[in-house]
Formats: structure tokens, C-alpha cells, sequence
């Protein structure tokens, strides 16, 4: 007899070895229906698999996570076999699930997205069909023999140690596959090809290029309709065709994946900085500027010589050589340690906006998300040992009220020692706990990563989530027992003894550059007033009223708003229309009646106008919703 006992801990009895199918239905013929796989003592399997002993089982149905990475496994194997009845001397490689979907690495001919939709028809006959999909181990012999033709899948099974390899079958298409997968391909209920592109067999240029096809699969149309309706959002959003419209950056080809600033994103640059600068001085930060060359002995100090040189850009000057900064940490470490500190003067803060530059392979580039050339906005903090949890603390306070100012949430995670890593037990016990009560006094929730700690500390990554619900790691807060360490880093204890400091590594934005995107994407360009590149447009009625606008625009300015002028012998619809195109939050209209009684109508991108303002109330009202960096405009008029 097989006993199998539930979450719930409800117990099933059975005299010979079912299959989980067979347990699921006797809980309900409708639960088995939705049953995807299984759970044996911690590994997912087969939902067909016979269960040949007592064990705890729990069944994974459409509703799960891992059920819907399990069918879009098996949706590659769909794509995979209907890509063949198509293209019969196509050649498999591997196909895995990623993030929102799955592709396969195929070596054949380029395909454009129209050929999509023959793939997707033959697709929908397999899913149709509901074929069983059926597991069976073989010994390695049998399988090299099996793949005889099929190059990748040989290279595969070669490297594999000796033992049973597993395939999976479904009709007349069989693929080499460790699982687990639905039952039958009906489960695939709705899917779509999303897009090709080249890709190197093992991600190696000197080996075969091949067809990276992507696609997408859900239990339910309606969430593929409406991821699709999400991608279409995103689409509008994206920051790249946001950039170019509103002029705020763009990218040439004498400067690979290093963007170039246009006036109009300067002015939202140095918005962003000149509000980070605020926070800091009032958090207790000093600023730092340290050198973009440094010599090579400093990076062997750093490790970075030795671990990470191949993304490092470098030079000889006077037969020296030296490396392009790839992170701001290590001339960090030399300010600090240019002149003696006692215990009295930690903790130190030190902020520094540095550019920096690392080398990434061409087709990893994206916009303002992956660039070789980025500002950090680092900040070290030097301590003692009994400063962790305040300083900790105090890091997570500020990450809240920068990031609560853009309207963005987020989530904590911390990250624990990994098997890897330097320093003593004492030292991580004392900076994990120092961590985990800053955490708890603070009051959020976080998940714990056990073991993905860096090898010189614990660490706290923060991720935000905008508008679209997308999650970003921007933020992240680091002890490090490693660079102290490397680096001599001394402090003068109360005991007139010498110790060694507690250092924290931080940013917020992150990159700025890729901050910048986000909030790009995030707002769909529709800054808020404090922001804007364009704070206020002044649009004259007619080219008589050029001057009065003018004089407007002169009178904002002084009070330090960023005003653009429309000269443009254009009808007032046109001028108003461009302004809401070019996502300016104030339009201002001056006509005769404006400029006799000294005002100005208002108009706001969500279509509101009020005629007749005061200049000195619009300034007043203007300027305070500035000052507060609000999201909205709530003038109250």
C-alpha cells in the first residue's frame, strides 16, 4: 500500500503506485484538469510520473508560478516541432524559459516575423491535437546513437556525464529534455511568437550562428491579451523613442553605447541632481570628486586588476599603465585614508556622482538601460562597528523619501553570506544582525537570499517598481570587510588602539543614466513640473504680441523657471498642440487682453484652463509646487 499525504495533511491510501495524475483525481476530476505537476519531497516532476513509495505530495496547477514556466517550457518544444514540419533541415539546439515567455536557438535560415504566422498555425494542430507528452531515460549510448544526425544535440549529450539521459515526446517529435512538462499539449492554450534575432551557438563568435526565436505562452487568453496590451504600453513608453521625441539624449555611432546629453535633458539632469545634492547635505553627506585615470597598482590593491580587468578600459601613459575607472570605490578608499581619524569622527559620509566606464559587448547595449559610460551616485560610509544598524537606517530612510518623491515603490531583499567569502564569523555575524535590526526597526518587509551575499559583506538591494508595475534593482546598500581591509583603513578606537573601520557602499539611483531612462518610462515623458526640460511655454497670439511673451518668458526665468518661447508664425490650435506633444506642463497664452491687464491664461497637459492669472499668483502657486517637487499639479485655483 502507498500512502501519499497533502499539504493540507489529508492522507490517500492506494494498493499499488499511482500516478500523481491518479492522486489528483481522486481529490476531484476538475482539480486534476487544472494539475500541471507535481512536488516530491522538494523536486518538481511529472504530473504522470508513478510515485513508487509513501511521500508528501503537492500537486501545481495553472494558478501556480511554477505551472507556468512549466508550460512555457513545454510551449518551446511546441514551437520547436511545428518550426520543423516548416523548415524540415532545421537543426535544434536548447530552448528555455525566461522571463515572460521562452525561446529556441535554431540553426537555419533568417526568418522575418511574417514567416510567424505559418509557425503559429502548425502550432495551434499540435495544441490541438492535446498530445500526450511522455518521458522515457535512456543510457547515453542509446542516445548519441538516437541524435546521430543532429550535431548540437550530440556536442549536448557528449558533455554529459555517462548514465540515463532523459527525452520527451509528444506525437512523432521527440527532444532531449531534463523536464518536467504538461501532461498533453493542450495545456498550451495561448501563445505567440514574439520575435527572432541572431545568436551564437553557446554564446561563442567563433562558432555557428543561429535563430534565437521568441514567444510568449499563457493558460488563459485573456492574460496573453492582456500581457500584449502591456507590451503595447510599454512600447509608447519606451525611452529611447521618448528621448528622441522630446530631444533629450541620443546616441551615435562614433560613441558606442556612451549617450550624448541635449540642453533639454541637461535641464531634467540637473534637476535630478540638484534634488539628490538637497537630500544628501541633509542627510549629513559631504561630496567627493576623485580621478577617472588611476594607475594600475591601485587596481591590483582593489582586485580589480586581477577579477574584472576584461570590462576595464585602459592606457599607457609615460610607459605606466593605468585603467579608466569601471566604480568609484577604490579612490574613495585613498580619500579617506589621506589623513588620521579618530572614533569621534565616524561616521564618515562621502557622496560622489562619478563617471565611470566598463566594457560591454556591443549586443548587450541598450539605450540608457546597458551603456559603457555612467555617472554612480556612490556614496562610502566609514563607521564603527555599533554604527551599523543607524547607518543602515538611515540609508533606508533616505531611499524612501527619494524614491517615494518619483512615485515609486519598492522592495528590500537582503542578501546573506555567501560559501565564498572573506572575514571572520564574528564580522558577519555582526554585520548580517546589524543589517537585519536596521530592517526590522525600519519596519518593512524583505526577503532573505541566502548565500547570495557578495564576498565581502552582506547587502541590502532595493528594487522599484513603476508605473507599469516593472520592477528595477536600482538601489543597493553593501557592508564591505574587503576594501578596509585592502586598503590599510584605520581609526583610532576609545581605546587609543587602532581599528579597522565598517564600510558601507550605496547608491540609490544607481546608474543615472539608466535612473533616467526609468523615470523616462515611468512618466511617459510627462515630467513633473520640477523636472520638466521645459518648465512653461509662452505662446503669443499673434507676432505683435512677440514682445509681451518675450518679456514674460524674462520675468519666469529670473524666478528660475525654464521657459521656451513659440515664435512661430503658427495658428494658436497648432502652437498649443505641439506644446502638449512636446509634454510642456504649462501653457501660457498671451493676447492683447493678457497683456493689458497684466496676466496670463494657463493651460495643463490634462486640458484645464484658467484665464486672467495674476503673474505674481502664478508665480507664487508655480513656484511652491517646485519647491514641494510635487507630482501634480494642484495650483487650487
Amino acid at each position: 500500500m502507498i500512502t501519499i499525504t497533502l499539504p493540507d495533511g489529508g492522507i490517500k491510501h492506494f494498493d499499488q503506485p499511482p500516478t500523481g495524475f491518479t492522486v489528483a483525481q481522486s481529490i476531484s476530476e476538475g482539480f486534476a484538469r487544472n494539475c500541471v505537476a507535481m512536488e516530491l519531497d522538494g523536486r518538481i516532476t511529472d504530473l504522470n510520473a508513478v510515485i513508487a513509495s509513501d511521500q508528501s505530495v503537492r500537486f501545481i496547477t495553472v494558478k501556480d508560478p511554477e505551472g507556468l514556466e512549466i508550460m512555457r517550457h513545454t510551449a518551446a518544444h511546441v514551437m520547436a516541432q511545428a518550426i520543423l514540419q516548416v523548415y524540415p533541415e532545421a537543426k535544434l539546439t536548447i530552448g528555455p524559459v525566461v522571463e515572460d515567455g521562452f525561446y529556441y536557438d535554431i540553426d537555419m535560415p533568417p526568418i522575418s516575423e511574417e514567416a510567424f504566422a505559418r509557425i503559429e498555425a502548425e502550432m495551434k494542430k499540435i495544441v490541438q491535437a492535446k498530445l500526450p507528452i511522455a518521458r522515457r531515460e535512456v543510457p547515453k549510448s542509446e542516445a548519441l546513437s538516437f541524435y546521430s544526425n543532429e550535431p548540437y544535440k550530440l556536442e549536448m549529450i557528449s558533455d554529459l556525464q555517462d548514465g540515463t539521459i532523459s527525452f520527451y515526446s509528444q506525437g512523432d517529435f521527440t527532444d532531449l529534455c531534463r523536464g518536467p512538462h504538461v501532461p498533453h499539449t493542450g495545456f498550451v492554450k495561448a501563445f505567440k511568437l514574439m520575435k527572432s534575432s541572431g545568436a551564437y551557438w553557446r554564446a561563442d563568435q567563433s562558432k555557428a550562428q543561429l535563430q534565437r526565436i521568441y514567444g510568449t505562452a499563457f493558460f488563459d487568453k485573456k492574460d496573453l491579451n492582456a500581457y500584449l496590451t502591456f507590451l503595447e504600453e510599454a512600447r509608447k513608453r519606451n525611452h529611447r523613442r521618448i528621448g528622441t521625441a522630446l530631444d533629450l539624449f541620443s546616441f551615435r555611432d562614433e560613441a558606442p553605447g556612451m549617450a550624448f546629453f541635449h540642453p533639454k535633458g541637461m535641464a531634467t539632469w540637473n534637476a535630478l541632481l540638484d534634488y539628490w545634492r538637497e537630500e544628501h547635505r541633509a542627510a549629513g553627506y559631504v561630496e567627493i570628486k576623485t580621478p577617472i585615470l588611476l594607475q594600475r597598482k591601485l587596481w591590483e590593491r582593489s582586485g580589480h586588476w586581477e577579477n574584472y580587468r576584461e570590462n576595464m578600459y585602459t592606457a599607457v601613459i609615460d610607459e605606466t599603465d593605468y585603467a579608466i575607472k569601471p566604480m568609484n570605490c577604490p579612490g574613495g578608499m585613498l580619500l579617506f585614508s589621506r589623513k588620521h581619524h579618530s572614533y569621534r569622527d565616524l561616521p564618515v559620509r562621502a557622496a560622489e556622482v562619478g563617471l565611470v566606464h566598463r566594457h560591454e559587448l556591443s549586443g548587450v547595449l541598450n539605450g540608457l538601460f546597458r551603456v559603457r559610460a555612467f555617472h554612480q551616485d556612490d556614496a562610502h560610509i566609514f563607521m564603527t562597528p555599533d554604527q551599523i544598524q543607524a547607518e543602515i537606517l538611515g540609508v533606508l530612510r533616505l531611499v524612501d523619501r527619494v524614491y517615494s518623491t518619483f512615485g515609486l515603490g519598492f522592495h528590500l531583499e537582503l542578501s546573506t553570506r555567501p560559501e565564498k567569502s572573506i572575514g571572520t564569523d564574528a564580522q558577519w555575524d555582526t554585520a548580517t544582525n546589524g543589517l537585519k535590526a536596521a530592517l526590522a526597526e525600519y519596519g518593512a518587509e524583505y526577503k532573505i537570499n541566502e548565500g547570495d551575499g557578495a564576498f565581502y559583506g552582506p547587502k541590502i538591494d532595493i528594487h522599484i517598481k513603476d508605473a507599469l508595475g516593472r520592477t528595477w534593482q536600482c538601489g543597493t546598500v553593501q557592508l564591505d570587510m574587503n576594501m578596509p581591509e585592502r586598503f590599510d583603513l584605520a581609526y583610532i578606537g576609545a581605546d587609543n588602539e587602532r581599528h579597522r573601520p565598517i564600510m558601507i557602499h550605496r547608491v540609490i539611483y544607481g546608474s543615472i543614466e539608466r535612473f533616467f531612462g526609468i523615470l523616462v518610462e515611468h512618466f511617459a515623458g510627462n515630467f513633473p513640473l520640477w523636472m520638466a526640460p521645459v518648465q512653461a511655454g509662452i505662446l503669443p497670439l499673434n507676432d505683435d504680441l512677440l514682445p509681451f511673451a518675450q518679456s514674460v518668458s524674462a520675468r519666469l526665468e529670473k524666478v528660475g523657471l525654464r521657459t521656451e518661447v513659440d515664435q512661430r508664425s503658427e495658428s494658436l490650435n497648432k502652437k498649443v498642440r505641439d506644446a502638449q506633444l512636446n509634454k510642456i506642463p504649462l501653457i501660457l497664452t498671451c493676447g492683447a487682453k493678457e497683456k493689458e491687464n497684466g496676466t496670463i491664461s494657463v493651460r495643463t497637459l490634462d486640458g484645464q484652463v484658467r484665464q486672467g492669472v495674476p503673474m505674481e499668483v502664478f508665480e507664487q502657486r508655480v513656484l511652491e509646487n517646485i519647491r514641494q517637487r510635487k507630482l501634480q499639479l494642484d495650483f487650487g485655483w
